[in-house]
């Protein structure tokens, strides 16, 4: 499959598509606290594309059953949302979301702790994982590669301590939720696929706070640490534009 630039109107469908993935996030952020469940959070995201005009991206994507993957503690991407998934003081809860907008996808994550109560370990997490993604989206330039975007990530992560999951990677984004080229959060700098004009990449650092090993539970979706060890996700929809990378999802 080749790599499809985007022409300015597109990526202007696209900035619109990536606010309401913005919207509904910023939305659940204020709902995650104690005793919430994750399917909670499901109905919420739901209400909220329907008021914003936008149909979601993930729900029957290769049979996926929900709108949101929420991602408690251990579970790296793609838990799905359950009444019996309560989020408790101290844990971290990722939200993955996408929605589709007059043919357009749009496609963000972020983690959030449920109260101030998690450790300084885990808030170092979140921070580093946040950061990472700002490192990766600066890379995200005319004549780079995706290794210097996967490079980005990867030097920054681990030198914080901390590893970069390899077998879930950021990938390209526009009439398809996932396009070419692929975008590890791991690689060598001038590797891969040259960035040009009018790309649309959705880079989403995951990252451990253990070992980067991953293995995928019974209900062949949810993706966890393979050594039980927490771990966080960051994500944002970014054009490469001749002034520098353009963030849609913002």
């Amino acid at each position: 499959m080749a790599i499809v630039c985007k022409s300015a109107a597109e990526i202007e469908k696209m900035r619109r598509s990536g606010h309401v993935v913005r919207e509904v996030l910023d939305h659940l952020r204020t709902l995650v606290s104690p005793g919430v469940t994750t399917m909670e959070l499901e109905r919420a995201a739901e209400q909220k594309m329907k008021d914003l005009g936008a149909k979601p991206a993930f729900k029957g994507y290769f049979d996926y059953p929900c709108v949101l993957c929420t991602s408690v503690n251990e579970e790296i991407v793609h838990g799905i949302p359950s009444e019996k998934r309560v989020l408790h003081a101290g844990d971290i809860v990722s939200i993955d979301c996408g929605v589709v907008l007059d043919g357009y996808y749009g496609d963000a994550a972020v983690t959030v702790p449920v109260d101030d109560s998690v450790t300084p370990e885990l808030r170092k997490l979140l921070e580093v994982t946040e950061a990472s993604l700002y490192r990766a989206i600066e890379a995200a330039r005319i004549g780079n590669a995706v290794g210097d975007v996967g490079a980005a990530v990867q030097e920054f992560v681990e030198a914080a301590g901390f590893s970069v999951v390899r077998e879930f990677v950021g990938h390209g984004i526009g009439t398809r939720l996932h396009e070419e080229p692929q975008v590890p959060n791991f690689g060598t700098r001038g590797h891969g696929a040259r960035l040009r004009e009018g790309m649309v990449l959705a880079i989403e650092p995951m990252v451990n706070s253990g070992k980067p090993g991953t293995r995928v539970l019974d209900d062949k979706w949810t993706a966890v640490t393979a050594d039980g060890s927490y771990s966080a996700h960051f994500e944002h929809c970014v054009a490469v534009m001749r002034d520098g990378p353009m963030i849609l999802t913002q």
